[in-house]
Order: structure tokens, then sequence, then C-alpha cells
């Protein structure tokens, strides 16, 4: 059994959910006070603005574009290929280009609502390759996951730890789908110095680094750290900080994670379909509790199976608690076996913070682990989660992220030991 992460489990347990912490602390909030969900260099920055008849521009556009956008109260909200806990969207995207051609050697912030990249730094023999993968060289791109956490934490407070790393994964997720309809290949990297790369970015104590994406060349090459330290622009409009957020991401930031052979996953998507899925993901709000078939269950749990594309990874454990699922016994399922059966959808809804999507779908499934490393498991169960939001709605069923639910109760409900981590309903 792996030595488990102290300061992960420690973490976690300080923010976990119960009947009695969610009744004590309801968290009203006036929603005016939203900080700002867009970051944005001072106009005077070089920008290239993204062509997406150009396949570079169109696989660096399609990991976080703005997909869609309501209207509620009076408030818009641009939503993305990637979901995000209370359409918060706390992640930016930074992306090292080197070696490709019209673009200029550099690292970018990818400015989100206006779909273009912002040059904050121009390379030389300098690159993110020395905190991500040294003595390496990487001919394509360096995709960078940040949390600005006080776009969560302002609603969520300390449990928006979580968030912030799930919403990581799921970011992680986008670049991999965005990969896949460019017929590239990508590496997640969770191992490496994140405490000085902030530094060196700039980012203070209010934005840092939770997850790498590699997709390009490697090479045999020396390439020195940053040769300046990139100026600090904030990404939101007002800040409060968080001590505990901040201190629980500095230390498990140096927890490493369980260490793997690296694989690709294999998926047999089409193409046009598999794009219209991406550019269309949503997070259903309601359930019309009708069953799914289960063709559908068995696809989503399959696609569960495949590969994790690091080889800094954690071994994540799948529940499932089916309600409705055609020629299956409703109950609690570890894996494909059955642990026991029953109608457990009042009791789902109950676990899940009384929230009548975990009652009325069709299937919930809740990601465990003995992790090593707090962050790389969090982001991983993110990871997965994206695959169920892809998976599900590929075959024409909808799925829901949840990240709240009163943790010890629902370890207890699934028998076992391991830390909860996330829960996803599907159905229709």
């Amino acid at each position: 059994m792996p030595q488990s992460d102290v300061f992960g489990k420690a973490y976690h347990e300080a923010t976990k959910h119960s009947y009695l912490s969610v009744q004590l602390d309801p968290n009203y909030l006036d929603a005016s006070t939203q900080p700002s969900a867009f970051k944005f260099y001072p106009k005077f920055y070089r920008r290239v603005k993204l062509n997406l008849d150009n396949p570079i521009h169109s696989f660096i556009w399609l990991t976080s574009a703005v997909t869609f956008e309501k209207v509620y109260n009076n408030v818009s909200y641009k939503l993305r290929v990637n979901p995000s806990a209370g359409a918060l969207y706390p992640t930016e995207v930074y992306v090292q280009i080197r070696g490709m051609p019209e673009i200029v050697d550099g690292i970018y912030h990818l400015e989100v609502e206006n779909n273009c990249l912002t040059l904050i730094y121009e390379l030389i023999d300098d690159g993110l390759e020395s905190y991500v993968i040294p003595t390496k060289c990487i001919t394509g791109f360096i995709f960078l996951i940040s949390s600005v956490y006080y776009r969560s934490s302002w609603k969520y407070k300390q449990r928006s730890l979580r968030y912030c790393l799930l919403d990581s994964g799921h970011h992680l997720g986008a670049v991999a789908a965005s990969a896949y309809l460019h017929n590239r290949d990508i590496q997640l990297v969770f191992d490496f110095d994140k405490l000085t790369l902030n530094t060196d970015l700039g980012f203070e104590n209010k934005e840092f680094i939770t997850g790498c994406a590699i997709s390009g060349e490697i090479h045999e090459k020396q390439i020195r750290k940053l040769r300046l330290k990139v100026p600090f622009v904030c990404g939101t409009d007002y800040f409060e900080a968080n001590q505990f957020i901040e201190d629980s991401y500095k230390s498990t930031s140096v927890q490493p994670s369980h260490q793997q052979q690296l694989q690709q996953p294999c998926f047999d998507f089409k193409q046009d379909k598999f794009y219209q899925t991406v550019w269309s993901r949503r997070s259903i709000r309601r359930f019309r509790k009708e069953f799914i078939s289960q063709e559908h269950y068995l696809y989503v749990l399959q696609l569960l199976e495949q590969p994790i594309p690091t080889e800094s990874g954690e071994e994540i454990e799948t529940y499932s608690v089916i309600h409705r699922v055609e020629g299956m016994k409703s109950g609690l399922y570890r894996g494909a076996n059955l642990v026991k059966a029953g109608d457990f959808s009042e009791h789902t809804g109950y676990l899940c913070v009384n929230q009548a999507l975990a009652k009325d779908c069709a299937v919930v499934l809740f990601f465990v682990s003995e992790y090593t490393s707090y962050q790389t498991a969090m982001q991983i169960a993110g990871f997965l989660g994206q695959r169920i939001y892809l998976g599900s709605n590929y075959v024409g069923i909808q799925c829901s992220g949840i990240g709240a639910f009163y943790d010890d109760e629902t370890q207890e409900f699934l028998e076992t030991h391991k830390d909860v981590l996330y829960a996803t309903a599907i159905g229709t």
C-alpha cells in the first residue's frame, strides 16, 4: 500500500461537508460582488487573433472556447468547453509555443473571452521545460493550467480547494479532447516545481499553477529557467486572500505522485460527431427519472478504463449507484460488481446535499482514492469527469458533475476507507 499524502488527507478532512455543517453555514451570497471571471493583460501586449482555419490556432482555441452565453437575473454567463463548479471558472490557460510556423517562440496567455493569444514572455534559450521536464526541450506546446482561486473561494470558501483542482482536471480533459480532434498525443504532467514556477510567472499569492499538458516532439536538450520574471496581472478585479487555501496548495504541491508507465488512450469517436459533442457539452440541471440503456451505461464505464496519458498518476476507483439502467439491478456497484442491491435513489439524493440531480438521474458515479498526491488525485478525478461528460453526451445522454456531498456518510455508504473525491450523475 502506498504511503498516503498526509497533508492532502488533512486538507481533504478540513474541507468536508456534513449535514450539520451545511445547515450551520448555508453561505448566502450577494451576486453583485462576484469577482471577474476573465483575465486580461494590458492592451499594449502583443496579441495573436486565433484563426480557426489554422490547425494550430484551432487546437489552442478549442481547449478553452466559449460555446454558449446565457443571461440569468440580468447577469451574462459565458459557458465554455470545460464545466466549472458554479460556472465560476477559476482556471486560466498559458501555453508555451516553440518551433511553430508564423508564431513567435514564447509563453502566451489564452485570452478566452476575445479568442486570442497574448504574448507575455518571448523565449531565447529559456523556457518552461526547465521547470516541467528538466533536460528536455519541447518543439510544440506546453499548456499550463492555473487557478485564480478567489473566483471560487468567493462562493465556496475552503471547499473551493477541491473545486479548483477538479476544474483543473476538467480543463486538462478539454485539452485532451482538442488534441484528439487535431490528431495530437498529449502527456499530462503533475509532478514539477510549481512553487518556483509560480514565483517566476509573477503570480504572487493570487494565482497558482495546478497541472500541465505537453504536446509535441521531445528532444534531449538543456533549457534554462526563465531569465526574467513575468510582470504580474491579477485575474480578478478585486481579491480576498484565503490562508487555508494558500497553505494547503503549497503543502500538497511537494507531494510526489505514484509513478507509472506512460500509455496513450485509444478512442474510436467519429471526428465530426465528437467535435459537436465538445462544442455542445452542457451540465444538465434536471433529470426526468427515465431509464438509460445498459449499452450506454457500459460505454461510459469503459471509457473510464482507458489509460490516463501521464507518468505521474493516482489510482482512482469507481463506484456506481444505479437507479435506472435497463437490464441491471438497482444498487451499489464497485466497478462492474454489485455490492448491495436496492433502490438507493432517495438516499443518494440526500448524500449529495439533497440535490434532486443525484436522486432523479439514472446513475451516480463516485470516484474514490487512497492517493499519494492529493493534487494529482483530484485533478485526475476531474479529468475522468470530463470523459464522462463527453462520453455520455456523445451517446445522447446527459451529465452533471457533483462536488458537494456529505463526505463521511458517503464514504460509509460506499463501504470504503478511501477518500471520496468527486461524483457525476448521468441520465436523461
